[in-house]
């Protein structure tokens, strides 16, 4: 491993510094962001900067930011869920990676629209044909997501020694909210 402060060559010339999107995920590490904020957060990064043609975010602000969040409700479609995200991801960009502080109340772009429709529920007796539909492990899989309100995720890190039928008792490991 080489020295951080050694200025390596190599056939290209001096090593470059380090891209903004590899010091972004180095610092998410850091604070020990799930794998899939991470990822979120990255690709919106890369939206931002291929929205306003590549340009560096340090030469942006808080008019390119309403910009791009405006874009997603209006053109984008996204869900308020969805915005809100796209603009904690580039919070995060400014602040934690950029060290430049904005003023977040500042940033007035069009919100998206909360949806007008509803969620679809299963009845009992739908859910039990649909339980009933798969077999082995995908149905006690179905029933511990059913029965316990365990997420998708959640149920599938589930390991053997994590399920006490004696005591009736699941224990969930790094759970959303730890």
């Amino acid at each position: 491993m080489e020295p951080e402060n050694v200025n390596v060559k190599c056939a290209h010339g001096p090593r470059p510094k380090q891209k903004l999107l590899d010091r972004t995920r180095e610092i998410i590490r850091r604070k020990h962001y799930s794998i899939r904020t991470e990822r979120a957060y990255l690709n919106w990064m890369r939206r931002y900067i291929l929205f306003h043609h590549k340009r560096h975010p340090k030469e942006m602000g808080p008019a390119e930011i309403e910009a791009f969040l405006t874009h997603l409700a209006m053109a984008g479609n996204v869900a308020r869920s969805t915005q809100n995200q796209a603009f904690n991801a580039l919070l995060f960009l400014y602040r934690e990676v950029l060290g430049i502080s904005l003023d977040d109340a500042g940033i007035n772009a069009m919100r998206a629209h909360k949806k007008g429709t509803l969620p679809v529920v299963l009845t009992k007796d739908e859910v039990q044909r649909v339980i009933m539909a798969t077999t082995g492990v995908y149905q006690l899989v179905a029933k511990l997501l059913y029965g316990s309100g365990l997420r998708l995720i959640e149920g599938l890190r589930l390991r053997v020694q994590d399920v006490d039928f004696s005591l009736q008792e699941v224990s969930v490991r790094d759970g959303k909210g730890e």
